[in-house]
């Protein structure tokens, strides 16, 4: 009975040693070498700068939401731009080397739209960014794209971009 206390009160105490909160160091798992989990401690192995962090910014954000009676979904996708964030207080600014992007997350009609759009209409970019856009959704919002991408603008330059997103 003494040899099952004393373990007891051992490994009691060895936990009480330890704060779940403590992020100063990052630990290794010792098979493969890899993080166990982020850190927020610049310079160590599994540093993550908050910066960098696109979907969590993004998920506190609140989506905005759309009641539309337009069905086809081009025109959908596009009351999802108009209405997308232009501003650091309800979009994710993501700058660039010519103008600033604004990420947010609309929801129109019951579907979430990832949208990335230009300060304004008349600020147009390269249709490449929209393809990229598409392509990396799942970096930048933290949901798979559900669709194609949609954009605001002309064959050459647009002003926005949308994408229908599976969060589930």
């Amino acid at each position: 009975m003494k040899k099952i206390l004393f373990s007891t009160m051992t490994v009691l105490a060895l936990a009480a040693c330890e704060d779940p909160y403590n992020r100063e160091g990052v630990g290794f798992t010792g098979i493969d070498g890899e993080p166990r989990s982020i850190s927020d401690v610049q310079g160590a192995a599994a540093f993550l700068s908050p910066a960098t962090n696109v979907p969590a910014e993004l998920a506190v954000l609140p989506a905005v939401p759309v009641v539309t009676d337009q069905t086809d979904p081009q025109k959908v996708a596009r009351v999802a731009i108009d209405n997308g964030g232009r501003s650091d207080t309800d979009a994710v600014v993501l700058t660039g080397s010519d103008t600033n992007l604004f990420l947010s997350t609309v929801n129109v009609n019951g579907t979430l739209y990832g949208v990335l759009r230009t300060a304004n209409n008349s600020t147009r970019v390269d249709n490449a960014i929209g393809a990229t856009f598409g392509r990396d959704a799942e970096q930048f919002t933290g949901c798979l794209p559900a669709g194609d991408v949609y954009r605001k603008g002309n064959s050459d330059r647009s002003s926005g971009f949308a994408v229908a997103l599976n969060c589930s």
